[in-house]
């Protein structure tokens, strides 16, 4: 196929665009909406909590082989966020349905990000070439610069706006995706050959207990724990950043550059992983990642000013740009290939659990105790998460040399 990963690139490109104008500004549009905070951590948490619930549901639909393919799902997905966006527009006074629609799109925008990086891998399979860090690499810079954009666009404009760009960068996507297709002679795996080893690891993994799991691997259950901690904090800073900036003397405008500078720091890091990872050990890059969240919650709570909002952005740089690929390898370095499904999973679940805790209870707080109680608290579980992460490290270490003399 020409240009495949031209083609792929404006796939992550354009769902990027949309995940920035539909998650990073869902308060900014809920609160025009009329929504109070508590309300909004009700419907982000109602969204996430589907949105877990409905990935393995739609996995399973596109193993089944039939119609549902990664590409027509994502074709089914863009277009029910247009469609959502278009009735939002013409319906946006009545609050029910603004909070059922609203989460739908949001809960339909979580569930089929792993859809998109399913179909570089099946492509990939039939012997198309996608370079697909370049690809992911780019998605991320997509939602940097639109964030940088919209903010302003917003305050002149107003927040329906985002409704527009919705329906026109979905629109973009369902064609793009549309004429993404594999040729008819396109090889299956390996010389041609079905790769059938996905499925084998796959139906261990099913057949392997939870309880089994957990305790085969103590030093993961305490990574996992201090996940959630730090996660919880992340996605609170994520979610509410418009209420955090406002007091500050900051508007859409600045979140639009507060999360530019957060999203396009990842890059660097990201594309620099593999240099880092022969220089330090993944257990040093997670430990160095969590002092990074703390050290931006800190800042945040701190701030007094919108440059330092920015400052404590730019920690993104040795946070999240370095805890989601070292985690990737931590896992496939430390839990066994049986387990690498699973181990993948429950990180990628600690994200989202996470996320369902920081919509509810960072919302009753601001209701309740305001912007500086919230941070407060947020600091304080970042800190108890980073802590929880360095001592999971350090058991790692100790059960790997512990290995090791065990086998001289």
């Amino acid at each position: 196929m020409k240009f495949s990963t031209l083609r792929y690139t404006l796939i992550n490109i354009t769902y990027f665009m949309a995940f920035c104008t539909l998650h990073a500004y869902a308060a900014v549009y809920l609160l025009d909406r009329g929504f109070t905070n508590t309300q909004i951590g009700l419907l982000l948490a109602v969204a996430n909590i589907t949105s877990a619930l409905a990935q393995p549901m739609v996995a399973s639909l596109i193993d089944r082989q039939g119609m549902f393919t990664n590409r027509n799902v994502m074709i089914i997905c863009a277009g029910i966020i247009a469609a959502g966006s278009a009735l939002l527009l013409v319906a946006d006074t009545n609050k029910i349905l603004v909070f059922i629609v609203f989460a739908l799109i949001y809960m339909i925008q979580f569930t089929y990000m792993p859809v998109m990086t399913a179909l570089n891998f099946e492509y990939q399979n039939h012997g198309i070439n996608i370079i697909y860090g370049l690809a992911r690499g780019l998605g991320s810079a997509g939602f940097a610069i639109t964030s940088a954009l919209v903010g302003g666009i917003v305050e002149k404009e107003g927040v329906r706006i985002l409704l527009y760009l919705n329906i026109v960068i979905m629109a973009v996507q369902m064609v793009i995706v549309y004429f993404f297709k594999l040729p008819k002679d396109a090889k299956t795996g390996e010389n041609g050959k079905p790769d059938e080893s996905v499925n084998d690891i796959n139906s261990e993994e099913e057949a392997s207990s939870l309880t089994a799991f957990l305790g085969k691997y103590p030093a993961f259950v305490l990574m996992l724990a201090g996940t959630v901690l730090i996660f919880f904090t992340h996605n609170m800073l994520n979610d509410y950043l418009i209420q955090i900036v406002r007091p500050l003397g900051g508007s859409e405008k600045h979140l639009g550059y507060a999360t530019f500078i957060a999203a396009f720091l990842e890059l660097p890091t990201m594309a620099a992983m593999t240099f880092f990872s022969k220089k330090l050990s993944m257990r040093v890059m997670l430990v160095i990642s969590g002092i990074a969240f703390t050290v931006k919650a800190l800042i945040m709570t701190l701030a007094t000013n919108i440059p330092m909002v920015y400052i404590s952005q730019s920690m993104q740089l040795l946070a999240y740009a370095v805890f989601i690929p070292a985690s990737a390898y931590y896992v496939s370095q430390n839990i066994s290939e049986t387990d690498q499904v699973k181990g993948q999973a429950f990180v990628t679940s600690c994200f989202t659990l996470s996320g369902v805790f920081s919509s509810l209870l960072c919302g009753v707080i601001l209701d309740h105790m305001g912007v500086k109680a919230m941070l407060v608290i947020g600091l304080i579980v970042s800190v108890a998460g980073a802590a929880l992460l360095t001592r999971a490290m350090s058991s790692t270490k100790r059960a790997k040399e512990s290995s090791l003399l065990t086998r001289r």
